[in-house]
């Protein structure tokens, strides 16, 4: 079992007197994993005055120099791929096979990214008599969640140190590895005391002391919804810069000319990835009421192909969830959605050959189910599809866009200029057409209580620059 007990500081690891500690389970085997010492006010406060002491110098650092250690940061977050995945397989519950690509081969390749990106950034231009320069926004504290745990930490420390910020990480306590190889990654690497630092504890605690504090400037947070809202408003009464990655109740929109069966099984598996919990899982499944028993009877037949078991498994195809709270969450969606008359397609609490062991819930779809159910407006965080039905196109927009969300969205059609028109119309930070695949460099966010700002490629780098216009005389 692995046991975290320090904060890393101003170029140090510091050992402290826990305010309490955690013991977190195996997603699959349900025994002890790690022992977290959570950290309290003291340490942020501490990693916030290291990383105010630090901007000076890191933010005139010459661009090619913060490069240069992106890079190499990225290089030994690369060495300990494996055991990275393996880390977050047994946190998490992705299958390993998956984690590999997702969780850990993604995001270190986008270090090297934010390094060519930096370099090739216009820090400085001319705008008629003005010289306009993009300068680093200061103290930045970073709050991320732990699905995606080196993902989400990566896609703002990254951008965030590019751009000449110095940086107080405060990741997720229930999915600790990665912080911790990325503290190991920066000391390697010969970042400078001060410029990145990390506390592992509470959001009510470390979040909102870091979110309060008058030496930081701004503050990037992914997680709920509500949680953002907090945020946000600790936040907001010192005036801080915020970005905020927050829930979402993403629709697939399938036209009454899409390819049917191609639709069906993309559908399913951009709802199960990571058992559902993923912000952009495309939860809300609209089909033209006249294919939905159609539709029905692929959905049966796609699921049967699913796999429960262990995550390191090569046969796994559908990984356990977090803990039984997030288990019992989902179930409990899952039952309020038969008792409001939801029609049980496949999966559900009962479903049969579930493994012995580990936090699942079987791969679930829900259909008959209205616009305004709690199970078509909620986030649910589970390996749960509903699917729903539109009679008209102008339905199907109304349905799609009738949530407080609008992160992802997805559009099935065989014309082009139709699913184009159709994308354009959802209100949605970014839309698939055709299950179109991902796109780390396009600007990643979402409109509505989906969040405020963008990461990825050159839209995430410019949420940390403050952008200076200094008037030259004629």
């Amino acid at each position: 079992m692995h046991y975290y007990q320090h904060a890393y500081i101003d170029g140090a690891s510091r050992d402290f007197a826990p305010r309490a500690s955690l013991t977190l389970l195996d997603s699959f085997t349900e025994q002890p994993l790690a022992e977290v010492a959570l950290a309290g006010e003291g340490e942020a406060c501490a990693a916030v005055n290291a990383a105010k002491l630090a901007f000076e110098g890191w933010s005139r650092t010459p661009v090619a120099e913060r490069a240069a250690a992106l890079r190499r940061i990225g290089a030994l977050l690369a060495q300990e791929g494996d055991f990275l995945a393996e880390a977050i397989t047994r946190e998490v519950g992705m299958p390993f096979k998956l984690s590999r690509r997702i969780q850990v081969q993604g995001p270190v390749a986008a270090w090297a990214t934010y390094a060519d990106l930096a370099e090739r950034f216009n820090f400085s231009s001319k705008i008629g008599h003005s010289v306009v320069t993009q300068d680093a926004a200061g103290v930045v504290a970073c709050i991320t969640p732990w699905n995606y745990p080196l993902h989400q930490i990566t896609a703002k420390v990254a951008p965030a140190l590019a751009a000449g910020c110095t940086v107080v990480l405060k990741p997720s306590e229930l999915a600790p590895a990665a912080a911790f190889a990325l503290v190991r990654a920066a000391a390697a690497a010969g970042v400078p005391r001060g410029v990145f630092n990390m506390v592992m504890g509470e959001g009510v605690v470390v979040g909102e002391t870091l979110a309060a504090h008058a030496d930081v400037d701004m503050v990037s947070f992914t997680g709920s919804t509500a949680a953002g809202r907090r945020v946000a408003s600790v936040a907001g009464a010192g005036i801080k810069r915020v970005t905020l990655e927050l829930g979402g109740k993403s629709a697939s929109v399938v036209l009454p000319d899409a390819d049917l069966p191609l639709a069906m099984r993309h559908a399913l598996g951009a709802c199960f990835l990571n058992s559902g919990q993923t912000c952009t899982a495309t939860t809300r499944l609209l089909v033209p009421a006249t294919h939905y028993e159609t539709c029905v009877q692929l959905l049966r037949q796609g699921i049967a192909g699913y796999v429960m078991g262990d995550p390191m498994a090569p046969a796994t195809t559908l990984g356990p969830l977090l803990s039984a709270q997030q288990r019992e969450r989902v179930l409990g969606y899952i039952d309020a959605a038969l008792a409001e008359g939801a029609e049980l397609i496949a999966g559900g609490r009962d479903a049969s050959e579930q493994p012995s062991a580990g936090y699942f819930v079987p791969p679930t779809v829900l259909g008959n189910v209205g616009a305004h159910a709690r199970i078509a407006q909620e986030e649910v965080f589970g390996p749960v599809l509903t699917l729903m039905t539109y009679e008209s196109l102008e339905d199907a927009i109304a349905i799609a866009n009738g949530t407080v969300y609008g992160l992802a969205a997805a559009v099935w059609s065989s014309d082009p200029q139709q699913a184009m028109a159709v994308a354009s119309r959802l209100r949605a930070g970014q839309v698939d057409i055709n299950g179109a695949r991902f796109n780390p460099l396009a600007p990643f966010g979402g409109f509505k209580q989906s969040g405020v700002g963008r990461e990825n490629g050159i839209a995430g780098l410019e949420e940390f620059v403050e952008p200076r216009a200094i008037q030259l005389p004629a």
